[in-house]
């Protein structure tokens, strides 16, 4: 069509087809070339629009738009759903809770779960995750762990293959009756060997929540009704000196200074000292006398059928575990007795467990103690830590044993396991126990059940919390007995 004057049409691109190629050279070019979507507008054997409708280009250009959007939306029909869509795909797949495709945190407190979870997500590791979940477990559950605590741990890395015992060395005093902590030094050496993220990442969430205040959940605020708010006060206390309940706001600013101040720390010798001379100067100490600290070492190891079993060396309940492991090995499965039930501890440790996990089989298991719910009572009041009465005199981690096993063949349940218990001094046989149930699987749990008549579970044979952590065809699977004993978080 040769160019007149006027506005500028441009003219329609055809849709190909081989049909129309063998005539389409012998038409002439002012010939307008037909629709393949007709316009409704116009008859069928018009090649102009009638008077007063659209002109000719713009009814092709309309017709144009209309077989592009059915075009788009067959297309869109045939595509997989995304993966933020309501309903999954036919072909997907969807996973029970507790069951992740990259990693998981469990803890006993719905805050220091997410935490950790941010921190995976952010791009740090299982020590990376660990470490900050049990520093914000120090603010959030004063009653069971906290910077005056004392740490166990056990940490493997899937990709070496090997796996690493945190001790926490003699228990040293700082003054009659009260611990001397060893918390921040045990984490940060943790961190400094294994972590990804920049330490002070990992205080960020812990200092906040200690600053800004958090809720009081119920595993605090009954152990706050389970005894008196002597020395506990102002910190965990209403005005008339009531203790809090349920939901009420608490803040620790002063603990929340020490955070800051840790953050900076550029060792894991250092990390403590600013905490240690503030605690002398509340004492009236000159300060405490160089010792031993915390440290890693090579974790006790016990090759079995399914694997390596490790676990952490004295001083811990590590030995005592491997001794009962392999004694039940030999005598050819667990014991007719499922738990030899025992009259509750005078005195339950207070302690706090947490673990993490990938989908690669790395796993830190970490468990702590104040020795006593609260500790000594001692509130520190120019740090806001709660001290210990973990002193040497005490039975020092002789209920601490975290266990991994791992390097198992193809025909185990899980490729890496990890078991972390509390409360009770005779957690060395409830984590056997749960161990060995584990490896002898589903039928033969049941044949077990069906000749003994219903066992007792571990939160029972133990008085305490068990939590499981495991690695298995690509996915990282939590949980815990008593299942509603701790929540748990991943992605």
């Amino acid at each position: 069509m040769e160019p007149t004057a006027g506005p500028v049409l441009y003219r329609q691109l055809q849709l190909w087809d081989p049909s129309l190629e063998s005539g389409q050279e012998e038409e002439e070019e002012e010939e307008t070339s037909e629709l393949v979507v007709p316009d409704p507008r116009r008859p069928q054997d018009s090649s102009r629009d009638e008077a007063g409708g659209l002109p000719g280009a713009w009814a092709r250009l309309v017709a144009a738009l209309l077989l592009l959007a059915v075009g788009f939306s067959l297309a869109v029909g045939r595509l997989p759903a995304s993966s933020g869509s309501a309903a999954p795909p036919p072909s997907g797949h969807s996973h029970h809770p507790g069951v992740y495709h990259h990693g998981g945190v469990i803890s006993p407190a719905a805050t220091c779960s997410h935490l950790g979870r941010e921190l995976l997500v952010a791009g740090g590791n299982v020590v990376d995750a660990g470490v900050g979940a049990a520093l914000c477990l120090a603010v959030v559950h004063p009653h069971a762990t906290g910077l005056g605590a004392t740490f166990w741990g056990l940490f493997h890395n899937s990709t070496s293959g090997s796996s690493t015992a945190l001790t926490p060395g003699p228990a040293r005093t700082l003054a009659p009756g009260l611990g001397l902590p060893s918390a921040l030094p045990a984490l940060r050496l943790l961190h400094a060997h294994f972590g990804r993220l920049p330490w002070s990442r990992l205080l960020v969430g812990p200092a906040t929540l200690a600053q800004d205040g958090f809720l009081v959940d119920t595993a605090l605020a009954g152990a706050l009704a389970a005894r008196s708010t002597e020395g506990l006060c102002p910190l965990l206390c209403h005005a008339d000196g009531t203790p809090l309940g349920p939901g009420a706001r608490a803040t620790n600013p002063k603990l929340a200074a020490v955070l800051r101040g840790a953050a900076l720390a550029p060792s894991p010798d250092l990390a403590g000292d600013a905490l240690l001379s503030l605690l002398a100067r509340d004492l009236g100490l000159r300060g405490p006398s160089p010792g031993p600290g915390p440290t890693l070492e090579p974790a006790l190891q016990l090759p079995m059928p399914q694997g390596i079993l490790s676990t952490t060396p004295s001083p811990s309940a590590g030995p005592e575990l491997l001794a009962r492991v392999e004694a039940a090995l030999r005598s050819g499965g667990p014991s007719p007795d499922p738990c030899l039930l025992v009259p509750r501890a005078p005195v339950t440790p207070g302690s706090g467990v947490l673990a993490t996990i990938d989908s690669s089989g790395s796993v830190l298991l970490l468990t702590s103690s104040l020795n006593s719910s609260f500790g000594s009572g001692h509130l520190s009041p120019s740090t806001g830590v709660l001290l210990s009465d973990l002193v040497a005199e005490s039975a020092s981690g002789g209920w601490a044993c975290p266990l991994v096993l791992h390097g198992g063949s193809d025909d185990t349940e899980a490729d890496v396991l990890g078991l972390v218990a509390s409360g009770n001094p005779v957690v060395a046989r409830v984590t056997t126990r749960a161990l060995l149930s584990r490896l002898a699987g589903p039928q033969a749990q049941a044949q077990q059940q069906q000749q003994q008549g219903p066992t007792q579970s571990p939160s029972t044979c133990g008085q305490g919390t068990l939590l499981q952590v495991a690695a298995h065809a690509e996915h990282a699977h939590v949980s815990s007995v008593p299942s509603g004993c701790c929540t748990f978080q991943g992605f």
